[in-house]
């Protein structure tokens, strides 16, 4: 099936010729192809030459067809079947292939077969696995393969496969071109030594004499161009293929363009270990690919633009075609075939540049140039004193021998040339781009100009080469790029840019006149034959020092034969060895630098210093300085050394130290993380149910240093969160917090095992993992062993186990301040989920009010801009000038121990110059005289001796030691060890501090505790000394607010990155307190010591010459060059007049160097028009003032070596540091150097999104692996990122956020509910007692006999109108409330939710995501839509409501079979018994209350089955069907949109009631009596939500006085205690009391009343089928229902031992109706005296229903209709079948004129008032001639239209008891399509 040539005929040779020449001849316009058999005959010798350069790239593409102009015709796979695995990496039965994670899996293989790689283009990481018949394929000649295919599937073990497009369909390689084996069977698959199965040989599918693929793999060497000597080492070259592979840079497929781009390198100062010599890894030798001796084919390399008629080589079988004859080919054919440099492949194969391994023969020092092979000339380092680094460029690189550990050779140069021509690769997408990358000899011209415009001690950035690369490219494509960017917009050749190209023999004369003006620091040599001919040159001219000048040379060779071929030479030694340094890791360099220290490489370099004082050694003068102090004891000590630290206890006031102070914006931020999580909780996703947790725990992470624990574990004790959170009960010390904080080291698998089997042991409590400093450990995890003391890796292994990732209650927080490492495409957090430090300020307005400035890195920078004063951002150029110096000395040692020890000698000279010997301070930089000299005297100038502390970071453990050790010294022979203290802080080592600055402490932080000792940083708090600062990285140690410098000039200036860089920098970010900006900060700031500052500035450059101490010089002369320092730099603001306030009132000590303890003296000053306002401001007599008070709201001075300040302070195009373009982590790649910089206008949120989009992590990033399959993202739900800069108090906001996540658990588990005792409550004198306290049920005989209480008692109704009865209370309360106000000043008390409570749409716990019909694993629940149709006379209509059921709970109802058509509603029978099951339907209605609604009853319910019917608006049908998809719904008629809960009630009603006797009927046919059916439905209210039970103990002693405790129940429990009542059936209605914290006594008494009920009713449908609910009701619905039922005969008991809590709602109900105004949608207040208006008038017309303006017309203004009956108690109002609330100050008196009804007795009473509203036929003017009246008594009569109004007035007779005006006529304010409602008002005769 593959279309390889292998196998065949030779004959076949002759067709393929021919067969070229005829596409050849058909694709040429205006050139004539080459005869047939000149190219059969004539290119016979070159047959088997390897093409020119062709990569692997370019033969991809011309496999896909992506070459030619013509569109590539995409493949159709076949269809897979149906249920099938279609994950990419899986085979269609579902079966793993992946290597990575099959490597240790016992495959069996059958017998002629071999394990072969596969390569999915779907996945660049990975190789799939299968088995290939061996005859199949190729031998190491890549010949005798069979045509065909036969292979195995080693997942599932289906054999047999025939053809590879079957095969391919089955491992799902999803291809959109033809399968061929060729193209995706890449390599053979080999077992390691430890039986791994590893990635081995390439497999050489084509023969060298046709393809020329050795650049591809190691494993094809052509073994003819090896010397003898290298033969032997092919095997171990093969062998580390695997090794190596493990290593590369790997690719990735940008999203938004959907195609490959490879990946950049690192910086040539980046961090990769790329350090190659003779081409291999300097610790892992690397594959490499030979190339042969002779030249190549295809000679003429075609330039970038011209015609375009034949522009691209013809498919990949028409090999007969010359590119010589194209105009514009592939620019990756111009490469070199081994032009790969590590990380150039997509399947990340690195190769090796160099085609041999190193020669071991015989030394020689002549420079032969054999062919490709190059000899290196011994002693080369020795005599040039320089180890060059070569960087390969284009073309074939020589073979290097000899004395090749004295070069380097780095790939790095030419995966950036190879990037670059990827970059038109975006462009794609549109078909067959005319836009070309750029030319080779463009690129190299490019680099010559950049090299050239480099400062001389500049190091090239491979950053800023690719952005030159880019931008032109960029510029001489513009017109193409911007219509390539309009989709529909297509180029032409006429559209093309008109750029002249660049020749080959034009390259020469170019680079050497851009080379013309550098002073020879860039040379270029031609080179006519080969690069080894232009690199012999180089290395002579190198021993024949020639290139003292030259920090760069360029070899170009141009031929015709082997195309444009170039490499660069860095011979400057400065930039030689930082590049070389550069390309080791810091793990590699501090190896090095350990072992020049236990090799004794010092002693040449310290005997050398030893040299150059005129004075003496320095430990001569140490000595004798020693000698003299014995000798004179008093010149030890000061007048101000401190002798008893008790003196100045209380004297110093600027003294203060808190170690947990919660700012505002801490707080703004803890918010912002709960708003955070609140949003996880909300999304639909369901991953975090923070309704059901009942507390928080947590755990914090940090990485293993002794400071950053102890830190976390002082704010954590300090805080009192753990007191909050309720973890402790008490104020514990600081060792019992430790259990909360967790180094990442081999001790922290236990406790992260116990904290996975606490949260599995308490689902109801929620986990946080905080994650700090959260970049330090990215590494993966590869079965961490947790006895290892390395630590690598150990995050990813604990936070992204399984264990921790699926339990739905633990939360991670990363909290780090540079997050970038953390932004890649395969991230684990949401970009939804970040939260970023905000900004204090906005436009200048301090946002947070916490007069508080942060300064950081980017305002140290603004501080060298500012040109006002000296700067707090510095380099020491005489320290820079030294360090250079002694290394072109010293080429051998590590820059980081010259620059160590040069730092050494600084301090220690400038310690001895301070402690009073003058002539050494002329040896020392005026930077760390400075350092020193504040540091001495600064305890001085404070009565209690506080001090600064300087930063002094080393890296190096092994040179930190070594400083700590010599300083000390030092320290303790000049007699310091009284002034101050040096301190060694290293991450896995104690604090130790003397004990005398030990007693210090404990004076100023006022601990008594004996054996304290500080453990942290912070806790150094005025302590004078010095830190030095070692580990690799910062780990997140927080520094003192007395730190005042920040020494930093030892940092790796070499290995940059941004994280890497920023951390270094953050050690000095710094709060300063804003009121201290506006005058002494700013970019003006200077510290004390500035305006007398001895100081070289950024600006000077007073350096030493370079090559000053390459040569022997005499010791006069050495002197002068290592003794020069730079001359005092003037203070600009000492020559300005106005600002010479910057320097008054500084004491002396704090701006001079003493030459003796005891007398200060000024260095000598330059004249200037400063000088004397200078010395006058010294004169005055220092003040005894705190100087670490002073400069503790000023930020610290930082010293940065001169590379790392270059980067800081300059920026790019887009205005920010440079060092933001860098690589953001050593363990990311760029995804592609066609990528934007940075903006300066981005947020933090756009920057992450940059990051996500540019970088991939590497695969030994933890993210790796996290890449999902067919997703673009896999985001872990319950992951949270907090960012903010260094310093800035990110631990006390998480800390914060801690605590008010548990506030809001707590108060999500807590609810308002009503608390208001009862009101009207009447104490009866008789007290007769007619249940038993102790009775469960109540009698029905007792019930009949006890009174029926009119009172209403629930105080919702306390300003409703008091219903006459002769118990009725006459109050005298204030005035009547409106409903609002009512509302308002409702008492309410916050309780916990029980675990039977009632939840809204919030709650979505596992155990009722089903009930709720939210499970994420299943799609929403489907339900139907059925009609129900029922006839009511009183409507005079049929009534056709609307079922909502969900396919769940069909089950509830009755369906006839033919339509499915709804039939009834399933009743139980009343004596079924069912424990598990609740017989009454429950009905709610409900209004705007979709999502606060309590309609969740799984946990009130206890799981028990039940039946729950949602009552609900038409308009509102939609919105509660979202929110409660699982509920059956009842929507009303639309006609009811507008009406009240009445409405909803009387259709409940008589819809159970229809319902009953269908049900009656249907299992009447069953057998069953129609009594036996269930008639009872609840009524429930939307807001209950908890319910109690009274338990009640009788005493011995005490009958009459029982106990009564309060526990809450489920509402299953209080149902069936209910339905399990005796004679249930006989009660009218049945309910619960309505709770409140107080009880009533008087009910409590009696457990069972015959009273009003409320919110939660048992209905019996059966006897009360002639008692409606009134269907206009508004308000008092259930006051007026109550009243018909007992009227009618029926008993209403209310079972006082059970109570239903009701929940404090604010949003919809009864709140929900709005009344306004017809003519405006603005909602206007309209007093209720508007509410009517006469008829026919032109009054404005209201937006409401009629009724309720009546009812709200009633209760307002009732006062003016009945003016005899306010506050008249002993004469109500006559209502007659209805209740109608007229306003707390009338009593009404409600009769029943249904005949045998229930009524009061009122013969005796005369009524002040008659409501007589709508009546009907049993009102008779006999009827209300029983009742008398007062005179003048009001008569109110109400109808639906005006003649019914008349007609009743002549029906009852009114008019002759009652005297009636026209203008007494009124009707509520609707329009008449609204219908209003008319009434009559009149006075009794």
């Amino acid at each position: 099936m593959g279309n390889s040539y292998a196998g065949l005929p030779k004959t076949t040779r002759f067709e393929e010729v021919l067969h070229n020449s005829i596409e050849a001849s058909l694709r040429s316009s205006n050139l004539v192809p080459r005869p047939v058999f000149s190219q059969l005959y004539l290119e016979a010798e070159q047959k088997s030459l390897p093409h020119e350069g062709r990569l692997e790239n370019e033969e991809d593409q011309e496999e896909d067809g992506s070459d030619s102009n013509s569109p590539p015709i995409p493949y159709q796979m076949k269809a897979p079947p149906e249920g099938c695995c279609t994950t990419d990496g899986f085979c269609q039965s579902g079966k793993d292939l992946r290597l990575a994670f099959i490597s240790n899996e016992q495959i069996e293989v059958a017998p002629g077969f071999l394990l072969v790689g596969v390569k999915s283009p779907n996945l660049p990481d990975h190789l799939l696995v299968c088995a290939v018949d061996r005859r199949f394929l190729p031998d190491d000649s890549g010949r005798n393969a069979l045509l065909g295919f036969s292979g195995n599937c080693v997942g599932c073990g289906e054999k047999g496969f025939r053809y590879f497009t079957e095969f391919s369909n089955h491992i799902n390689l999803k291809l959109t071109t033809q399968p061929k084996k060729q193209k995706h069977l890449r390599y053979l698959l080999i077992r390691n030594a430890q039986g791994t199965l590893v990635k081995g040989p390439l497999i050489c599918w084509k023969g060298t004499e046709t393809r020329g693929r050795q650049g591809e793999s190691g494993a094809s060497v052509c073994i003819s161009s090896l010397p003898s000597h290298g033969i032997n080492q092919l095997g171990a070259v093969v062998s580390a293929e695997a090794v190596l592979s493990d290593n590369q840079n790997s690719f990735t497929s940008i999203q938004t363009s959907g195609m490959s781009i490879e990946q950049s390198l690192p910086p040539l100062v980046s961090g990769t270990s790329t350090m190659n010599y003779n081409g291999q890894d300097h610790h892992r030798p690397q594959p490499s690919a030979c190339h042969s001796n002779l030249p190549t084919q295809n000679p003429i390399r075609p330039s970038v633009t011209g015609s375009f008629a034949n522009s691209g080589p013809p498919k990949k079988r028409h090999k007969g075609w010359s590119p010589e004859y194209s105009a514009a080919p592939d620019a990756a054919a111009r490469s070199s075939p081994c032009a790969l440099g590590i990380g150039a492949r997509a399947d990340g194969i690195g190769v090796s540049p160099s085609c041999q391994p190193a020669s071991t023969g015989s030394p020689s020092n002549s420079l032969t140039a054999s062919g490709d092979s190059l000899l290196v000339p011994d002693n080369l380092l020795n005599i040039c004193r320089i180890q060059p680094v070569i960087f390969k460029g284009h073309g074939i690189f020589p073979y290097l021998c000899g004395n090749v550990s004295d070069v380097i050779v780095s790939p790095l140069l030419q995966s950036c040339y190879k990037n670059s021509q990827a970059l038109p690769r975006v462009y794609e997408q549109y078909g067959a781009s005319p836009i070309q990358p750029l030319s080779v000899e463009m690129q190299i011209l490019l680099t010559v100009y950049y090299l050239v415009q480099l400062a001389p001690d500049q190091i090239p950035l491979i950053e800023d080469l690719e952005q030159i690369f880019m931008k032109s490219w960029r510029d001489s494509h513009v017109t193409e790029i911007r219509q390539y960017q309009q989709v529909h917009t297509q180029v032409t050749p006429q559209a093309l840019s008109q750029m002249q190209p660049v020749t080959q023999a034009q390259l020469p004369w170019l680079a050497r006149l851009a080379a013309s003006s550098c002073n020879d620091s860039v040379r270029i040599v031609e080179s006519t034959s080969s690069l080894a001919e232009g690199l012999a040159e180089t290395f002579k001219s190198l021993i024949d020092n020639r290139l003292t000048q030259t920090n760069f040379v360029i070899i170009i060779c141009v031929s015709k034969l082997r195309g444009t071929e170039s490499c660069v030479v860095v011979t400057g030694k400065h930039h030689a060895r930082a590049l070389s340094e550069s390309m080791c890791t810091p793990t590699e360099s501090f190896m090095k630098i350990s072992s020049e220290l236990a090799s004794g490489k010092l002693g040449s370099l310290g005997a050398f210093f030893s040299s150059l004082c005129p004075e003496g050694d320095l430990d001569t003068l140490l000595d004798k300085f020693q000698l003299e102090r014995n000798c004179f004891p008093n010149l030890s000590e000061t007048p101000d050394s401190p002798k008893d630290p008790e003196k100045f206890s209380e004297q110093c006031s600027d003294f203060q130290v808190e170690w947990h102070q919660v700012r505002p914006i801490q707080l703004a931020v803890a918010r912002k993380l709960l708003s955070h999580v609140c949003a996880i909780a909300d999304s639909s996703t369901q991953n975090l149910d923070l309704g059901s947790f009942e507390k928080v725990e947590f755990l914090i992470f940090v990485p293993p240093s002794d400071v950053t624990f102890q830190q976390i574990v002082l704010h954590l004790w300090s805080s009192g969160i753990l007191l909050e959170l309720g973890l402790e009960t008490n104020h514990m010390s600081r060792e019992g917090a430790e259990q909360y904080v967790v180094k990442l080291d081999s001790d922290a698998r236990d406790k992260i095992d116990c904290f996975v089997k606490k949260s599995k042991l308490s689902p109801y409590t929620l986990f946080i993992l905080v994650h700090d400093h959260a970049h330090w450990d990215l590494s993966r995890s590869a079965g961490i062993n947790t006895s290892s003391e390395s630590s690598t890796g150990l995050a990813d292994a604990l936070l992204n186990c399984r264990e921790i990732k699926e339990a739905p209650n633990i939360l991670i927080l990363h909290v780090t301040s540079f997050p970038f490492a953390l932004q890649t495409q395969y991230t684990r957090i949401s970009p939804y989920n970040e939260i970023h430090w905000p900004s204090t300020c906005n436009n200048d307005i301090d946002v947070y009010h916490e007069n508080t400035k942060y300064f950081g890195l980017s305002e140290f920078i603004d501080s060298t801009r500012s040109g006002h004063s000296l700067p707090l951002l510095r380099y020491d150029s005489s320290f820079e000038a030294m360090v250079m110096a002694l290394g072109e000395r010293f080429p051998k040692l590590h820059s980081a121990v010259i620059r160590t020890y040069v730092l050494i000698q600084h301090y220690a000279l400038a310690m001895m110059a301070v402690s009073g010997l003058s002539q050494i301070k002329k040896y020392t930089s005026v930077e760390t005289l400075e350092i020193i000299q504040n540091l001495i005297n600064s305890p001085k100038q404070c009565p209690n001796h506080h001090g600064h502390m300087v930063l002094l970071r080393i890296p190096s453990i092994s040179l930190a030691t070594l400083a700590y050790e010599r300083l000390g010294q030092v320290r303790e022979r000049l007699g310091l060890q009284q002034q101050f203290e040096i301190i060694l802080g290293s991450p896995n080592s104690a604090l130790n501090v003397g004990k005398h600055f030990l007693e210090r402490l404990k004076t100023w932080l006022k601990i008594q505790d004996a054996d304290w000792a500080p453990r942290t940083y912070l806790e150094l708090e005025g302590l004078p000394c010095i830190l030095i600062f070692t580990g690799m990285d910062p780990q997140g140690e927080s520094l003192p607010r007395s730190l005042k410098y920040c020494d930093l000039r030892l940092i790796n200036s070499t290995y940059l990155m941004r994280t890497a860089l920023e951390q270094e920098l953050g050690l000095a970010a710094y709060l300063v307190k804003s009121d201290m900006l506006s005058s002494k900060m700013g970019p003006n700031y200077l510290s004390e010591s500035d305006p007398e500052k001895l100081s070289s500035t950024d600006n000077e450059d007073e350096e030493l010459g370079n090559d000053a101490l390459c040569t022997e010089t005499s010791p006069g002369l050495a002197t002068n060059i290592v003794g020069t320092t730079s001359q005092p730099h003037q203070v600009s603001n000492c020559e300005h007049p106005t600002k010479d306030n910057c320097v008054r009132g500084k004491s002396i000590e704090s701006s001079t160097y003493c030459d003796k303890p005891n007398n200060s003296r000024r260095f000598s000053k330059s004249t200037s028009s400063g000088s004397s306002s200078a010395q006058n401001s010294v004169i005055s007599q220092p003040v005894r003032q705190c100087s670490r008070g002073k400069s503790l709201n000023h930020p610290p001075i930082v010293f940065l070596p001169k590379a790392v300040y270059d980067v800081i302070t300059s920026v790019d195009s887009s205005g920010l540091p440079k060092s933001t373009s860098f690589l953001p982590h050593h363990l990311v790649n760029w995804a592609s150097s066609f990528r934007p910089l940075l903006s300066k206008m981005m947020t933090c949120t756009e920057q992450s999104l940059y990051y996500r989009q540019w970088t991939v992590p590497k695969q030994s990033h933890m993210d790796s692996n996290n890449r999902a399959e067919g997703r673009t993202d896999n985001f872990h739900p319950r992951r949270l990122l907090l960012s903010g800069p260094p310093q800035v108090g990110k631990t006390g906001a998480y800390l914060q956020f801690l605590g008010i996540l548990s506030r809001m658990l707590i108060r999500l588990m807590e609810v308002d509910i009503y608390d208001e005792e009862e009101v009207n409550l009447n104490v009866k004198q008789d007290n007769i007692q007619f249940h038993h306290s102790t009775a469960r049920w109540p009698d029905y005989d007792i019930m009949k006999t006890m009174p029926f209480d009119y009172t209403v008692h629930d105080p919702k109704f306390e300003d409703a109108s008091p219903i006459y009865s002769e118990d009725l209370i006459i109050r005298t309360e204030e005035g009547p409330k409106r409903q609002e106000e009512v509302f308002l000043r409702c008492r309410t008390t916050r309780m916990r939710l029980s675990k039977y409570a009632a939840y809204n749409t919030y709650h979505h716990c596992e155990q009722c995501h089903q009930y709720m019909g939210f499970n994420p694993r299943y799609q929403l629940y489907e339900s139907t839509l059925h009609a129900f149709t029922f006839s009511y006379s009183m409507l005079g209509e049929e009534i056709q409501l609307y079922f909502i059921i969900p396919k769940s709970k069909e089950h509830h109802f009755i369906f006839n079979q033919p339509g499915d058509q709804l039939e009834s509603m399933r009743l139980p029978l009343t004596l079924d018994r069912n424990p598990d099951a609740i017989k009454s339907p429950i009905f709610t209605p409900t209004t705007g209350r979709h999502e606060h609604g309590l309609f969740n009853l799984y946990h009130a319910m206890d799981g028990a089955n039940h039946l729950h019917i949602l009552v609900v608006k038409e308009y509102e049908m939609a919105v509660y069907k979202k929110y409660w998809p699982n509920h059956i719904m009842l929507v009303l008629p639309s006609i009811f949109n507008g009406a009240g809960v009445g409405a909803a009630h009387f259709l409940i009603k008589e819809l159970s009631y229809h319902n009953l006797e269908l049900e009656r009927n249907r299992q009447e046919e069953l057998g069953i009596k129609p009594q036996d059916i269930w008639p009872f439905i609840i009524l429930a209210d939307d807001s209950c939500v908890m319910w109690n039970m009274m338990d009640v103990e009788v005493g011995e002693e005490n009958i009459s006085k029982p106990n009564f405790s309060e526990r809450n129940v489920s509402l299953k429990y209080v149902l069936q205690h209910i339905e399990a009542t005796s004679g249930i059936t006989q009660y009218g209605l049945c309910g619960l009391r309505k709770w409140n914290s107080r009880g009533s006594s008087i009910h409590l008494q009696e457990p069972f009343s015959r009273c009003h009920l409320h919110d939660f009713i048992l209905l019996n449908v059966d006897l009360t089928q002639n008692v409606q609910f009134n269907q206009n009701r508004f308000t008092c619905d259930e006051v007026d229902f109550n009243l018909r039922v007992h009227s009618a005969g029926l008993v209403i008991c209310r079972f006082n031992y059970f109570s239903v809590m009701k929940k404090q709602i604010p949003i919809g109900g009864r709140r929900n109706v709005i009344i306004k105004s017809k003519v405006s949608d603005v909602p206007t207040t309209i007093p209720p005296s508007q509410y009517i208006c006469a008829p026919d008038s032109k009054h404005t017309f209201l937006a409401a229903h009629a009724q309720l303006l009546l009812e709200k017309y009633l209760q307002y203004t009732s006062q003016r209709l009945f003016p005899l009956s306010l506050k008249n108690y002993n004469h109500p109002v006559l209502s007659v079948d209805c209740y109608l609330n007229l306003g707390s100050e009338i009593a009404v008196c409600y009769v029943s004129s249904r005949p045998h009804s229930v009524n009061i007795n009122c013969t005796h009473l005369e009524f002040s008032g008659l409501l007589l509203y709508i009546c009907d036929s049993f009102v008779t003017s006999s009827f209300l001639k029983k009742f008398n009246f007062l005179k003048g008594a009001t008569l109110c009569v109400i109808c639906q239209d005006r003649n019914s109004l008349r007609q009743t007035v002549v029906r009852l007779e009114l008019e002759e008891e009652w005297r009636f005006r026209l203008r007494d006529e009124f009707q509520t304010a609707n329009s008449k399509e609204d219908k209003p409602l008319f009434f009559l008002t009149g006075r009794h005769i």
